[in-house]
């Protein structure tokens, strides 16, 4: 077996580093759609409800369904709506409204008759059924917060249920942006390893300037090394960009160790160039290695990392399908060093598949990747 020559690897990579600055597109790839793929999955994916347009229908009009109006009216959550039910259910059904309330004639009549709970209507739009929860259980929340307020200023005793003081854990502000960049991040790279790495070795083999390097005296190891290298710093100088934007730009929390973020995001970039080389050597054809990874790496990532979709609400097939995707595990690792810290009992079995994979797909590329320009 022959060794590995330093001087030949020295001099393979510096080439390799040469034709990534000379090709404005890996710069692209590199920087440029990692920055605008976090701007769509940070501000354009928004997990958050605020601001629902709800409907009002007061069919009373007396002073308890004007201060309970009132009420409702001052909620950060809701922009009231007023009109008659024909008008809401036409905007309901137009998609104007999400839902809206309906007060009945005999409303204030009813609240002070203190042995009589007043009846209240909620129609929303089972559309959106997320949304619709939502309002459902909020509104259920805004009735017993007006009826204790109400019993206060007339000086009674109102009947609650359990007084619950919500805490999140990890994600405070409840804000999903802080959970979605850091799956967001694990897209990315995966965009820089494999389809970068595949694009690139392919149009190798398309100018036929790989033929040249087979000609050349260099070994397999070497000429591996020298692909990978230049890449896996293209690919870092890409996380540390954009990590740097997540937490100053878009301010998600960051509360683990810079250290134990740079080891997650190496043995999973070192994973994806795998996955890369694997499907160049394969293809030689940039159309079908671009179409391969989309299909192998970009995809999964996308739909079963748990990235933006919860895995424990999909079927049992995909779920046990997910185990076996590398970007699960950096979606774990990256949510976990950014919202709670360096949780070693999380970080560590997602380090050892990580690394697991890395060594798979890297000798798998060795095995496929040939001196032979039939191979």
């Amino acid at each position: 077996m022959k060794t590995v020559s330093w001087r030949r690897l020295k001099a393979l990579s510096l080439k390799e580093s040469r034709q990534i600055l000379r090709d404005p597109s890996s710069g692209i790839v590199a920087f440029v759609l990692p920055m605008l793929l976090l701007v769509i999955f940070g501000y354009g994916i928004n997990l958050d409800t605020d601001m629902v347009r709800l409907g009002l229908c007061n069919q009373d009009g007396g002073p308890e369904s004007v201060r309970f109006a009132a009420h409702l009216s001052g909620s950060s959550y809701f922009k009231v709506v007023g009109g008659d039910r024909p008008r809401l259910d036409a905007m309901l059904e137009n998609g104007l409204i999400r839902g809206y309330v309906v007060l009945p004639q005999d409303f204030s009549a009813l609240m002070n008759h203190s042995q009589t709970t007043a009846p209240i209507q909620l129609v929303t739009d089972g559309a959106e059924i997320n949304t619709a929860n939502f309002i459902a259980n909020f509104m259920k929340y805004v009735w017993q917060d007006w009826r204790l307020s109400r019993a206060r200023d007339l000086g009674e005793t109102a009947r609650q249920g359990a007084d619950m003081d919500v805490r999140y854990w990890f994600n405070a502000a409840a804000i999903s942006r802080h959970y979605l960049i850091p799956g967001s991040i694990t897209i990315i790279m995966t965009v820089i390893g494999a389809m970068l790495t595949s694009l690139v070795v392919a149009r190798e083999w398309e100018r036929g300037t790989m033929e040249a390097l087979l000609a050349a005296p260099v070994t397999r190891a070497e000429l591996l090394l020298s692909k990978l290298i230049p890449y896996y710093v293209l690919g870092m100088g890409s996380m540390a960009v954009v990590a740097f934007c997540a937490v100053y730009i878009m301010g998600v929390p960051f509360r683990g160790s810079a250290a134990v973020l740079f080891l997650v995001t190496s043995v999973f970039l070192l994973s994806m160039l795998g996955i890369g080389l694997l499907i160049s050597s394969v293809m030689r054809n940039q159309f079908d290695s671009a179409q391969t990874t989309l299909n192998v790496a970009f995809l999964p990532a996308v739909m079963l990392s748990g990235a933006f979709f919860v895995i424990s609400s999909m079927p049992a097939p995909i779920r046990a399908l997910t185990y076996l995707l590398p970007s699960r595990y950096l979606v774990s690792s990256l949510q976990t060093i950014f919202l709670a810290g360096d949780v070693w009992d999380v970080l560590l079995p997602d380090i050892a598949f990580l690394t697991g994979t890395s060594v798979l797909f890297l000798a798998l590329t060795a095995l496929k990747t040939t001196r032979r320009l039939d191979g």
